[in-house]
């Protein structure tokens, strides 16, 4: 995990630790199907925000994305029901950081699955690419900065621990129902405490972007055609390098916020009533069941050509 629990801009899969933190990912703090289903015509949509995919990359990007959700579904969502399963008797029960912490191995490796089913389609996006599009791209990069200044880097240093304080809040109280005065000020300290620093993981962000951009303009440059494994090798250590950051300055402040995390969590968990803990596994049981009939479906909702919800992108 790459930011403290409340601070996840970048929505690409996160690293995710313990069971409030998986299921969130999975809902989205909105119906898991509803959202699931919608999901390729959202992601149409935000890689046309930032490529301006032209009139021959859309129809292709979106089938693409339909084959990629159909992947995940049958595949990756069973994987998913499981582990919501095995958290419904983990969260009845006190806990450890150790043992919130043990879920990030299986949580990175279904990320790890995710990015690597969509290595050929991306590498065959990215070579399609025109210089124009990238300089979209960095613009679109611009105004993603700008963003998350205004939402996580406020100058009010106040203000900016009560935003985080509230997102917080929120999250848990989605997964565990109200949290009373005690645990809130449980939590206060908890994040007064915590070594994460939006600033740092802004830095990160700027780096990737740079990193991003660098490969685009190596795949796409001088006009040359690079064979497609060598492409698509270039694609997928670009992808690896999101989940595991190449500046070991940043990956030990990385692997410090994660296990102060899985800490504080347990903390908190450990303090919920039964009622709190039944109202997890209530939420925790109705996210399997969406996980089941999500991979039990045969079709997944995609962006087709008389379904289309993108704009037309000829300029």
């Amino acid at each position: 995990m790459h930011e403290s629990f409340c601070e996840m801009p970048w929505r690409k899969g996160a690293r995710i630790v313990g069971a409030s933190l998986l299921a969130l990912a999975l809902a989205g703090c909105t119906v898991v199907r509803l959202a699931y289903n919608q999901a390729p015509n959202w992601a149409s949509l935000w890689i046309d925000n930032y490529a301006d995919l032209d009139d021959e990359q859309g129809p292709r990007t979106r089938d693409a994305i339909g084959a990629w959700f159909r992947w995940h579904r049958s595949t990756q969502m069973p994987e998913y029901a499981g582990m919501l399963a095995r958290m419904q008797v983990q969260v009845m029960d006190n806990t450890t950081g150790a043992a919130l912490c043990r879920w990030e191995p299986e949580l990175l490796l279904r990320t790890e699955a995710a990015l690597a089913q969509a290595v050929v389609p991306v590498t065959e996006l990215v070579v399609s690419l025109r210089p124009q599009q990238l300089r979209h791209i960095e613009k679109r990069y611009e105004r993603s900065n700008k963003e998350f200044r205004d939402d996580y880097l406020q100058p009010d240093l106040d203000k900016r621990r009560e935003e985080r304080h509230k997102r917080t809040v929120e999250r848990l109280e989605t997964l565990y129902g109200r949290l009373d005065d005690a645990q809130r000020e449980r939590l206060s300290k908890a994040l007064a405490a915590s070594p994460y620093d939006a600033e740092v993981w802004q830095q990160e962000r700027l780096a990737r972007q740079r990193e991003t951009l660098q490969t685009l303009r190596s795949l796409t440059g001088d006009g040359r055609a690079l064979a497609a494994p060598v492409a698509q090798a270039e694609v997928e250590a670009l992808m690896g390098s999101w989940l595991r950051s190449p500046r070991p300055a940043y990956a030990a402040y990385q692997r410090k916020v994660v296990e102060n995390n899985c800490a504080w969590l347990a903390e908190l968990h450990n303090s919920t009533t039964p009622e709190q803990r039944r109202h997890a596994r209530a939420k925790l049981r109705g996210w399997e069941a969406d996980a089941r009939a999500l991979g039990a479906a045969t079709s997944v909702a995609s962006a087709g050509p008389e379904t289309s919800i993108l704009p037309s992108t000829s300029r």
